[in-house]
Order: structure tokens, then C-alpha cells, then sequence
């Protein structure tokens, strides 16, 4: 657990570093240094489960508004035919602005529920 969380802690990190030129880095680069802060204190051998829930929580509140948005992940999907989102690092469509953005906080969810059902595991 010790590497996975200090891989993810770098990752988020440069994630957060990344959102220099995002039109709203005052949102991602808080959200990516909260993941980066639960992933360093795991490194460490601190879990603090509130902490995961309380994260995976408003970041699903956020991922659930992000998928039914106008512009969101369905939209990408169906209307947009699942374009590649990747192909260049400037979004030059709301589409895929917001379908980045989800998979983003899909990835941080991830690694929240991973500690916290290891430190589950740990504590029993």
C-alpha cells in the first residue's frame, strides 16, 4: 500500500500542477491536492477514513453532476459519438472539458475507497 499511495500522491500532484491553465483551477487544484494529502498520510501508515468518505462523497456529488451534465459525459457518449478526449491538451469543447473532469474525480474516488476499505481491513 505504501507505493500505490506515494505513486498516486506524485500523480495527483502533477495533476494539481497541471491545472495552471484549466478555466477553473480554483476548483481541480484543491480537489487534486486533497487526494494527494489522503495518499501522502497513507504513505505514511495514517488513514483517516472520515476523511476518504467525506471525499468520496462530494466528489460522486460532483462526477453524478459532471455525467447528467448538458455538456457532460452522456452527452460525449451519444451525441459526440465517445470522441477522443485526448487527442490534444487544449479542450476547445465544453464536452470535453467536463468528460476529463469526470474521469479525473472517477480516478480519485477510486483510490479514496481503496484506502478506505484497506484501512478498514487494517483496523479489524
Amino acid at each position: 500500500m505504501k507505493i500505490f499511495n506515494i505513486i498516486w500522491c506524485i500523480l495527483f500532484i502533477v495533476f494539481a500542477g497541471l491545472q495552471y491553465n484549466d478555466p477553473d483551477p480554483y476548483v481541480w487544484v484543491p480537489i487534486y491536492l486533497f487526494g494527494a494529502g489522503c495518499c501522502f498520510f497513507a504513505a505514511r501508515g495514517r488513514f483517516y477514513k472520515k476523511a476518504y468518505v467525506s471525499g468520496i462523497v462530494i466528489y460522486l456529488i460532483y462526477a453524478a453532476y459532471l455525467f447528467f451534465d448538458k455538456n457532460g459525459v452522456i452527452d460525449w457518449a451519444t451525441e459526440h459519438h465517445g470522441e477522443n478526449i485526448a487527442e490534444t491538451m487544449k479542450a476547445t469543447k465544453p464536452w470535453i472539458e467536463e468528460t476529463r473532469e469526470f474521469f479525473g474525480l472517477a480516478l480519485l474516488i477510486i483510490v479514496l475507497l481503496v484506502n478506505h476499505f484497506y484501512a478498514g481491513k487494517k483496523k479489524a
